[in-house]
């Protein structure tokens, strides 16, 4: 089938429904914006099951996603959306670029969730943009902008108490949104160990794309670790 695009770790082709499109998840691995390069064995179909069962969990309590159903265990069905060119990026914790980028200790905990914009910009390298400067370059309006950070806050709340009924702790994240052809804001591409770091509670040991970036080693059993426990039951609170 015609590829409609292939990006870092997914591959896009038209949808067998109108409007729709089918998302093959890869086992590439990049970091540092694709100055580093390997494989993963497994890691598109953790990141696709991963996912989708995120995706449930958050249109299961009032956030609008592209989702619409798992095809296979590395593929899934979304809807056809135009993406908004901006990265989210929501910060409980200081960890990686933040920490270097402000010389503070990695781990700090941030007196509140803190909301990060990048544009999203492969040949720049997606540079930091404040919200004036994606105003003024038209990425989004101040309305847009206002619903992608209540909707990124939400999210952070949702998925953080998620992974800690998991023992994981959430540190940081990125999100994508999008807009439906009826112009709707959704949540969109990923949400997986590639776009969050996940550390365990009471060890800190990373569980996420860090073992890969920082050549820590057990980078396949952490991921198959975040399958597991996001399939099984939650720990009661």
């Amino acid at each position: 089938m015609e590829k409609l695009y292939e990006g870092k770790a997914k591959i896009l082709y038209p949808g067998a429904e109108a409007g729709t499109v089918r998302v093959y998840f890869k086992d590439e691995a990049t970091a540092f914006n694709g100055q580093k390069r390997g494989e993963i064995a497994g890691k598109g179909a953790v990141n696709n099951q991963v996912s989708a069962a995120l995706f449930r969990h958050l249109e299961a309590h009032g956030v609008p996603t592209h989702f619409v159903r798992e095809l296979s265990e590395r593929e899934m069905l979304v809807r056809r959306v135009e993406i908004v060119p901006l990265e989210v990026i929501v910060r409980n914790r200081a960890a990686g670029s933040f920490a270097r980028r402000y010389g503070v200790e990695e781990g700090r905990v941030l007196p509140f969730p803190l909301v990060e914009f990048s544009y999203k910009n492969d040949a720049l390298g997606d540079p930091l943009i404040c919200e004036e400067a994606a105003l003024a370059l038209g990425l989004a309006d101040r309305e847009g902008l206002a619903d992608i950070r209540a909707l990124a806050l939400r999210v952070n709340t949702l998925l953080g108490d998620y992974f800690a009924r998991r023992g994981l702790e959430l540190v940081d994240f990125k999100l994508e949104f999008g807009r439906l052809p009826e112009g709707r804001l959704v949540l969109a591409d990923e949400i997986s160990p590639d776009t969050m770091r996940l550390w365990e509670v009471g060890t800190g040991e990373r569980m996420d794309k860090d073992r890969f970036r920082r050549d820590l080693g057990g980078v396949e059993e952490a991921y198959q670790e975040v399958l597991r426990r996001v399939l099984e039951e939650p720990k009661p609170v």
